[in-house]
């Protein structure tokens, strides 16, 4: 029988290559990119959440704004609608002084002189946040000036009137 070459008459004992501290190594470097992804990918997507938060509030926003605009158009046409309060504007000037300078040097047409009307109305940006706007309005020659044009917060802030400290007692 002709000799092979896998058997041999001197049998020795074969050895694979020692591939463990390499191997753990591979494992370990996988491991770790693994964790990697899962962690971008998890930022990823916090990302994206806010984004999509992000474009919502301006939405809102844009949408509050062009409420506002259209109430302040109605008002320039003489129109009021109902969710506009009025008053005359020479007794805001008196009751709040910083509203006043801002408004007689904005515009030469709506000053003091003139019989003019504060207008403040809110519009809704979304169920924690509203749009205040103040106008103060000359009707006969629909000449305006800004007042105030803010996101506030809709809630009511609460003080809160406890504070618990740990007294050093243990349970």
């Amino acid at each position: 029988m002709p000799e092979s070459n896998y058997s041999s008459p001197n049998k020795t004992n074969f050895r694979p290559p020692a591939l463990g501290g390499v191997s753990l190594l591979v494992i370990f470097a996988v491991l770790c990119l693994t964790v990697f992804a899962l962690l971008s990918l998890s930022t990823v997507q916090a990302d994206c959440r806010l984004a999509d938060a992000t474009a919502q509030s301006v939405s809102d926003y844009y949408a509050a704004d062009l409420e506002a605009q259209t109430i302040l158009a109605k008002l320039r046409q003489g129109e009021r609608p109902a969710n506009v309060t009025v008053e005359a504007a020479e007794a805001a000037s008196s009751e709040n002084n910083t509203i006043a300078p801002e408004a007689e040097n904005a515009d030469s047409a709506v000053n003091s002189n003139s019989p003019s009307a504060l207008y403040s109305y809110t519009c809704q940006i979304s169920e924690t946040q509203n749009l205040q706007v103040q106008v103060r309005l000359n009707p006969q020659t629909g000449a305006y000036s800004v007042l105030r044009w803010q996101a506030v917060p809709s809630g009511n802030w609460q003080t809160e009137d406890t504070l618990e400290l740990w007294d050093g007692t243990t349970f």
